[in-house]
């Protein structure tokens, strides 16, 4: 039975996955930020620990808590947990941008390194990264998030070179607008962090805030897929015997991706400048 441990699952993406691929018949480790989302998990009959991608303690514990269960091994890692911060890069702080980081990528980077030495141990594994069509396209009011993915794609890049003919894959998926709760903690990141009426992007803040709440009543932004819609990619990279470097999923990312190799970069920036 193939072992896989989990960020991030306590809803949306990370939550169908893990029950996806338990279906499946994989042993997975589903693990959460929140403790009455790892109690929920347990309920749903996952082995299950608490794991907060912002604390070093938290994840090594969970490391060593999967490895005792393992006996010291584990074949893949799924790093879903994420979250956007919106707004404009001028209004975000250091602190705001600080905490995007921690999550999106210091603590992804912290949990990736400590189980690499276990996948060159036993000469094989899976790493899944899931990125976002903001790992390599940017739009405005996004800047945070997107520098957070954009230095996802490029440390797993640079993993994957480093690893060449290790018996590790690195895989990044990137799905674009899926249906999970992202817009509105996004939204509850945004109100943290910011103080909009202030700001001279005060109106186009009022209209990220009225599309979300929109997308949020019609159950997504347009073209978004279910969360089910990751799956498929997921279990490509996982069992493949040669996975893709990256997973486009939705509508979106298809078009940006096939747009930015066609189009003179002015006109790509004219498309993107519009989109909110």
């Amino acid at each position: 039975m193939q072992t896989i441990l989990i960020t991030g699952c306590s809803s949306g993406i990370g939550q169908c996955v893990a029950h996806g691929l338990k279906q499946r018949g994989y042993r997975v480790f589903a693990t959460a930020r929140q403790l009455k989302d790892v109690e929920r998990l347990q309920q749903d009959g996952f082995e299950t620990c608490q794991l907060d991608l912002d604390d070093s303690d938290s994840i090594r514990n969970a490391v060593e808590w999967v490895l005792e269960r393992t006996g010291g091994t584990l074949y893949a890692l799924f790093n879903n947990g994420a979250y956007g911060q919106p707004g404009a890069v001028e209004d975000i702080s250091r602190a705001a941008l600080r905490a995007q980081f921690e999550t999106n990528l210091f603590g992804t980077h912290e949990l990736t390194s400590l189980l690499l030495p276990v996948m060159r141990r036993q000469g094989y594994g899976r790493v899944i990264q899931n990125s976002s069509v903001l790992g390599f396209v940017a739009l405005p009011y996004r800047g945070a998030y997107v520098a957070s993915k954009f230095a996802l794609e490029g440390l797993t890049d640079t993993l994957r070179l480093e690893w060449r003919n290790s018996g590790i894959h690195f895989s990044l998926i990137e799905p674009g607008p899926i249906q999970t709760a992202f817009r509105q903690n996004a939204t509850r990141a945004f109100h943290r962090h910011l103080d909009s009426q202030t700001s001279v992007h005060r109106e186009a803040y009022l209209a990220m805030e009225e599309a979300f709440l929109h997308q949020a009543q019609r159950g997504g932004a347009r073209f978004s897929l279910p969360p089910a819609a990751i799956l498929p990619k997921v279990i490509h990279a996982l069992e493949s015997r040669r996975p893709r470097v990256r997973y486009g999923v939705t509508l979106p990312t298809h078009l940006f991706a096939i747009l930015r190799r066609l189009l003179p970069r002015v006109v790509m920036d004219a498309i993107l400048a519009r989109v909110l």
